[in-house]
């Protein structure tokens, strides 16, 4: 199954020129219909908050091998001449490497192990693809941060996301402390859609993935869902996860301790919420950053 061009309806309009109103999402976080390792405690309180922790997920072998891993995909000359790795806007450091799960046979397996993929299944109650995957890495003391944003606005806006049916699980590879630029997160912030000023540019994944400036919610609305929500910070040991809805405000600050702070990032998407053309971009972003081939993924 590829990319088509039939769009839904456009409920959650963004990227427009005037200032528009806070959207309620009608979606639900939790969806029905797979069973999986989850219990219903977890999945309520995954439900309310937008996002569940899970201590332990990799052990802490497995820990030092995908760190090694890590440290491989960054030291090769060809793979960061390649598109697909990100570097640091000023230091040219190796910020991030995009469709890992397809460069490396270590990734590939952990985004179809059953600690990671039925999790996944079951919260979004459907089979599932990779519609991202990626290592991030950021260094002690350079590391710098994102932003306040969600992720569904930019995958809505550039990618054609018709719904936020998607979830990412953030795997630990070093120790988040609360002062290494730990991922922040507005518990329950899922819910409402935040609209951006601004129209996207031709190409923007190219400065965005190093600094957004375009699809970043206004102050104001920042303000006002902090003051509703709340602000939570993602903490705990190497081989921790995290799983957080596509919708939730989010952002993380810059590492200026001497701590680096590096995670594989994995995005799944319901099958049943396929691409379609981009609802407010000019085109969409390549493959690698959006996969347009929507096989469910089988273990």
């Amino acid at each position: 199954m590829t990319l088509t061009d039939v769009r839904t309806e456009d409920r959650y309009r963004t990227r427009t020129a005037d200032p528009v109103d806070l959207i309620e999402r009608a979606e639900p976080t939790v969806w029905a219909g797979v069973d999986g390792p989850l219990d219903a405690a977890t999945l309520a309180a995954h439900d309310a908050r937008g996002y569940s922790q899970y201590p332990g997920l990799l052990s802490p072998a497995e820990v030092r091998a995908y760190l090694d891993e890590l440290t491989r995909l960054a030291s090769d000359e060809k793979l960061k001449a390649d598109e697909r790795t990100i570097v640091e806007k000023e230091s040219a450091e190796v910020r991030s490497i995009f469709e890992v799960h397809k460069i490396s046979d270590l990734i590939a397996e952990l985004v179809r192990d059953p600690r990671v993929l039925d999790r996944a299944r079951q919260i979004l109650g459907s089979e599932v693809y990779v519609h991202q995957s990626r290592v991030n890495y950021m260094p002690g003391f350079k590391g710098k941060g994102f932003y306040w944003h969600s992720d569904f606005e930019t995958w809505h806006a550039e990618d054609g996301m018709p719904l936020p049916r998607a979830v990412s699980m953030s795997i630990a590879l070093t120790d988040n402390y609360p002062f290494n630029g730990g991922l922040m997160v507005m518990p329950g912030s899922q819910r409402t859609f935040v609209p951006c000023v601004g129209e996207t540019p031709a190409d923007h994944y190219k400065a965005s993935l190093k600094e957004q400036e375009i699809g970043v919610p206004s102050r104001e609305h920042i303000t006002q869902l902090a003051a509703t929500y709340g602000i939570d910070q993602f903490t705990g040991p190497a081989g921790s996860a995290l799983m957080f809805d596509s919708n939730i405000m989010h952002g993380s600050g810059n590492n200026i301790t001497p701590f680096p702070r590096s995670n594989i990032f994995v995005v799944f998407n319901s099958v049943e919420n396929s691409l379609v053309e981009p609802y407010a971009a000019p085109s969409p972003r390549p493959d690698f950053i959006a996969a347009r081939t929507f096989t469910p993924l089988s273990r």
